[in-house]
């Protein structure tokens, strides 16, 4: 069993095939941080658009219940259910367009890096997924190296953004000692939105640094051997040994078929001994004169065998037997331009079985 080749050795580039194969097995440049970036966009969305006044809702129902508890009655198991409903439903209301928004920025940063495709091989189980060696591997390998320096950066990052936005609003947090507990809630919501809006602006430069390395990572992964490229190049265009075996046996079918042929000739006409074209010319049957058999060498010596073991004509003209020979295909009729030099011994022949002309 031949080993797979190192990555070493895969120095050239993937061809339209592997490319193309890769992509229908789901194997695809996808960035993780490009769906980080499309959460914390939906998160920025969510909390601009819906949060406030949602909360603002669910506050409100809360605050009937909390303030008159009575008015809610607990008697029955009817009243318990109709109590969580109510609470569901706001609840549900909150985070529906949470739910929503994260969704469909999650699948917007897939669809736009890559077209939408099922692919069912992705999801057929595979030893290979819980082998500790090729864990072992994807941890400590190249990829694995690159995403601990990325979750190394974001933490990084994380906390340098973090400490700034704090430091920007300190003075906010002190002064909310000072506000009303109904003020609260908006003073964390804006520095909430502070705060992840300036990690979406450091995650751009991370998802932009990862888009480049994630299409360059898998270009690399699907380079070849020169040797993988000749197999695919064999495989496409048909093992050549396989090739010439093919068009020997064609050759092989066409000659017994040009020398089955011969007998329905009516004349050969030959080069002494490397061509011999034979030709079938019935003037009842219309039309010029038809190539029925033709070769070269030893194929040529085998027609002028068959050819005087029935009796047919043998004409001898170097010349025009070349020339048939080159011009003209087995089983078409011969050009015009053969048509006077073929006629001469057509008549030739006529004659001479008419007893015209003595026989030579």
């Amino acid at each position: 069993m031949s080993e797979a080749p190192d990555k070493e050795s895969k120095t050239e580039e993937p061809t339209e095939k592997k490319v193309r194969d890769a992509v229908e097995k789901g194997n695809v440049p996808f960035s993780r941080e490009a769906a980080t970036l499309a959460s914390l966009l939906g998160i920025l969305t969510v909390a601009g658009f819906f949060l406030a006044s949602d909360v603002a809702r669910l506050t409100t129902s809360l605050r009937r219940f909390v303030d008159n508890p009575g008015a809610w009655p607990l008697e029955n198991r009817g009243d318990a259910i109709a109590l969580f409903a109510d609470v569901g439903i706001e609840a549900a209301r909150l985070l529906l367009p949470a739910v929503v928004v994260l969704t469909a920025a999650g699948m917007l940063a897939s669809f736009l890096q890559n077209a939408p495709r099922i692919v069912l091989e992705r999801i057929k189980p595979e030893l290979s997924r819980v082998s500790l060696g090729k864990g072992w591997k994807r941890i400590f390998g190249a990829h694995g190296q690159v995403e601990f320096l990325k979750a190394t950066f974001k933490l990084v990052a994380l906390c340098i953004l973090g400490l700034l936005a704090l430091r920007a609003g300190q003075h906010g947090v002190v002064g909310a000692m000072f506000m009303e507990p109904s003020a609260l809630p908006s003073l964390i919501l804006a520095m909430s939105m502070r705060l992840v809006s300036t990690v979406a602006v450091a995650a751009i430069v991370l998802v932009a640094a990862d888009l480049v390395w994630s299409r360059m990572f898998w270009q690399r992964e699907l380079r070849m051997t020169r040797q993988e490229i000749k197999d695919e190049l064999k495989q496409a265009d048909g093992d050549p040994i396989v090739k010439a075996r093919l068009r020997s046996l064609a050759r092989d079918r066409l000659r017994k078929r040009m020398i089955a042929a011969v007998p329905r000739a009516t004349m050969v006409i030959a080069n002494p001994t490397h061509y011999a074209v034979a030709l079938r010319y019935v003037r009842e049957e219309g039309g010029a004169p038809l190539v029925v058999a033709k070769g070269q060498d030893l194929i040529a010596l085998k027609i002028r065998e068959v050819a005087i073991q029935h009796g047919i004509p043998i004409v001898e003209d170097k010349a025009l037997a070349r020339s048939l020979y080159k011009a003209v295909e087995v089983d078409k009729m011969i050009p015009p331009e053969f048509y006077k030099a073929v006629a001469e011994i057509v008549f030739f022949l006529f004659a001479r079985k008419a007893g015209a002309r003595p026989v030579r």
